[in-house]
């Protein structure tokens, strides 16, 4: 009898080892570096809840107190008792549990989806992850840095269609000296056990952004933190999140010959997505010259030289000399003549203003003055009111 019980102790020992531990999925590790104040293990007593806050009364009947995320069956080796199963979430009306999941933080979202195969399906879908996304990065994700997103799932699947070649090849090597049926099944077993994210979802794109991994375009206010020589400017760079400090770093695009440092710390108020769809280098064609008026408030590109990339700066339009300002009277609209005001700057001051002829306009200006260039009409009070708040607190010479 102590024979047969040390050769099934002993068997079982061996059946243990030699099951497969199976990893978590190739994104789980970028969890790590999401915000701490988010990470919360989905309690019982949390999904509890959750749920009696989310579902309808006529659902909470079927919601117990003790909820478990996923089934447990409860045996007794004692004759004759009955075996017990407690309700899972997966059990919930197909819109309750919807419901749950468009509740869930990011952070929960993810830990959610580890739990089981069903439910990692449905956190992973792209419509719970879309509302995320514009929550928390639609003012400064424009159309240029959904093109840089593209690009890089492309380079992603060129990447991983090259590793994939190189591991058929190695197989194929292996198979010729190793039994087909051993090989097959270890095949087999890697592929079930590796469950990588979509490279073209929202998750991943989220995800990407907020561990910093994705530079975007985007265009930075008061560049350097505030030099007063980019005072009231707005200047294109790429940035990236770094979700220890909620700021980014920006790397802007070389000035001449010298690259620019890259500026650390830079809070989501003096970041936008570019208005327009024109590369740093390019001056902008206007579109809106004929209906500028003074009064009007506007953006020009500036540059020191022709090496410098532009930036957009702040204005509004001013009247010409020869009008004393009264609008009964007023017929600077009519004038081919545009007078461009910058009245942050003293007056005087060789900045504080600027003409321009509004009829055939390309680019104007000198070494010692630098070169003006497009300009776009601000039509948007969100916009105005944004450089508004950016005013300096006294008047630069």
């Amino acid at each position: 009898m102590l024979l047969y019980f040390l050769i099934t102790c002993f068997s079982f020992i061996l059946f243990i080892k030699s099951l497969p531990l199976k990893p978590l999925p190739p994104w789980a590790d970028e969890l790590r570096l999401l915000p701490f104040r988010f990470w919360k293990d989905l309690s019982l007593f949390h999904i509890s809840v959750l749920i009696k806050n989310t579902l309808p009364s006529c659902y909470l009947p079927l919601v117990p107190y003790n909820m478990s995320l996923i089934k447990k069956s409860l045996s007794s080796k004692v004759e004759n008792v009955e075996e017990t199963e407690e309700m899972s979430v997966l059990d919930l009306p197909e819109l309750a549990l919807e419901c749950i999941l468009e509740r869930l933080p990011p952070a929960a979202l993810c830990s959610t989806a580890a739990v089981c195969s069903s439910l990692r399906e449905r956190c992973l879908s792209d419509h719970l992850w879309e509302k995320h996304m514009k929550r928390k990065w639609d003012s400064i994700i424009g159309p240029a840095a959904y093109r840089e997103w593209q690009w890089y799932i492309a380079l992603k699947r060129d990447s991983n269609n090259l590793k994939q070649g190189k591991h058929k090849g190695l197989m194929r090597l292996l198979s010729l000296s190793w039994p087909f049926s051993w090989f097959r099944s270890k095949i087999n077993d890697t592929g079930k056990q590796r469950s990588s994210l979509p490279v073209d979802s929202i998750m991943a794109w989220y995800l990407a952004l907020e561990t910093g991994r994705f530079r975007f375009p985007a265009q930075v206010y008061n560049r350097e933190n505030g030099n007063v020589g980019f005072m009231l400017s707005c200047y294109d760079a790429e940035v990236s999140y770094d979700c220890r400090t909620d700021t980014f770093q920006a790397r802007y695009p070389p000035h001449g010959r010298r690259a620019a440092a890259p500026e650390n710390g830079v809070p989501w108020e003096r970041l936008r997505a570019p208005p327009v769809d024109t590369p740093p280098h390019d001056l902008h064609i206007s579109d809106s010259l004929h209906e500028l008026h003074p009064g009007n408030h506007i953006e020009i590109q500036w540059r020191r030289n022709k090496e410098f990339p532009y930036g957009w700066w702040y204005g509004v339009v001013g009247h010409l000399e020869s009008c004393d300002g009264n609008e009964n009277y007023c017929r600077c609209q009519n004038s081919d003549t545009l007078v461009l005001e910058f009245n942050h700057y003293t007056p005087g001051s060789r900045w504080r203003r600027t003409i321009i002829n509004r009829k055939d306009h390309r680019e104007e200006g000198n070494e010692a003055d630098g070169f003006y260039g497009g300009i776009r009409k601000l039509k948007n009070e969100n916009e105005i009111s944004t450089w508004k708040r950016l005013w300096p607190a006294e008047v630069l010479e």
